[in-house]
């Protein structure tokens, strides 16, 4: 196969971070290191308040996007895992139970198995049935008398499952858990309401389906949840304490936010809001069912997660009978200009539940500007690829 470096590149790898960004997210970034650019929250002067706004702007949005009733209850954070340790750690003492699943990202499993170490709480991994599917009753039948929290991923990022997680949210409700919901994959390409959803702690990237910059993120937490920081610094107000201070949301941020890149968070979310969660999710549904469709005729492949039909986030992982996926991976970058990722995606959960835990898995993900003729030339790239494993 000769190198067709004259192509342009074909991003699936939206699962990942999102590319390209709205031109309006690079606007809002230059805008606020030309403009804003300095600390927000530490000085009265004009430029300062201008940067504090920006924070506050994008809360609002946030709020507006997540059904969330106080914008001060959403904490930034550098990334989806930054904030899921926030919620986590903050959260449980010794003796605590947690329940969690069998899909889970290592960002969740690895602060629960660190706690499990140091300690002592108790952890109870539910499996889902080999497409990552679950029941809700599936966690109620695990919640024991010292179970405190839940945390479930609103879709896999190996596998495209949707749990139920309104369902979930109801029944730790009823059960009195805390119920953490890791919107890695779906912030910004599913509709999320958090107090009709039941969920009491929201963790989400900035740059992902919300079109932001890396680096930002951040955790909704409810007003009546306190949890204890991650982080102990200054936070621009109540500096004579010596204590982290009790006001939201500058208990949850110790030291300099990411203004710039937070400016470029709120232009992404305007994005969405103004395209609509729903439209946006319709439109990468298609897309993945157009790639299912178009793999699905190719001997030798097996699709992993939901089957055709059903539904799932903008994500397809696949295995190649015979085939190293990272070859494909790499065959595919450097002989099409297609990026995808493979491997293990920090999920050795949910690739032992698919069953791919010895070979990891290609997977390809759509986003927010992917389109058809993308996907099919992705499809023709791959048929050729399994021609020559023949």
């Amino acid at each position: 196969m000769e190198r067709t470096s004259e192509r342009k590149l074909i991003y699936l790898d939206h699962a990942a971070t999102s590319w390209p960004k709205p031109p309006e997210v690079l606007k809002a970034v230059m805008d606020a290191m030309e403009q804003d650019g300095a600390n927000p929250g530490r000085g009265s002067h004009a430029m300062a308040v201008r940067a504090s706004r920006i924070l506050f702007n994008t809360r609002k949005a946030l709020s507006k996007l997540f059904h969330v009733s106080n914008p001060n209850d959403i904490a930034f954070a550098l990334n989806t895992t930054m904030a899921l340790n926030t919620a986590i750690k903050g959260l449980l003492i010794s003796g605590d139970h947690v329940i969690a699943t069998a899909v889970e990202h290592n960002s969740v499993r690895r602060p629960l198995e660190y706690l499990k170490r140091f300690m002592e709480i108790e952890v109870t991994y539910v499996e889902p049935n080999q497409f990552g599917e679950l029941d809700a009753k599936q966690i109620e039948a695990a919640i024991q008398s010292n179970t405190k929290l839940v945390v479930v991923n609103h879709s896999s990022n190996l596998l495209g499952t949707i749990l139920p997680v309104a369902e979930i949210g109801e029944i730790s409700r009823k059960r009195g858990v805390k119920l953490l919901v890791d919107a890695a994959q779906t912030a910004g390409l599913l509709e999320i309401d958090v107090e009709q959803m039941g969920i009491d702690m929201l963790a989400f990237p900035g740059h992902k389906g919300l079109l932001g910059p890396q680096g930002t993120g951040g955790l909704y937490i409810h007003p009546n949840l306190e949890l204890e920081p991650l982080l102990h610094g200054g936070t621009g107000s109540q500096s004579e304490a010596i204590e982290q201070p009790k006001v939201r949301p500058d208990r949850y941020e110790a030291g300099t936010q990411n203004a710039a890149g937070i400016n470029g968070l709120k232009a992404g979310i305007q994005h969405i809001l103004h395209e609509t969660v729903q439209n946006i999710h319709t439109r990468e549904w298609t897309l993945t069912q157009q790639m299912m469709e178009g793999l699905l005729a190719i001997d030798g492949l097996k699709i992993l997660g939901p089957e055709l039909g059903k539904p799932r986030t903008g994500i397809v992982s696949f295995v190649m009978h015979g085939a190293d996926p990272s070859e494909i991976g790499f065959i595919l970058d450097q002989h099409y200009q297609i990026a995808v990722r493979t491997g293990f995606h920090c999920t050795p959960l949910a690739h032992a539940t698919a069953g791919t835990v010895d070979t990891g898995a290609i997977r390809a993900s759509v986003g927010c500007f992917t389109t058809q003729q993308e996907v099919e030339a992705f499809i023709a790239a791959v048929k050729e690829i399994k021609q020559h494993y023949s």
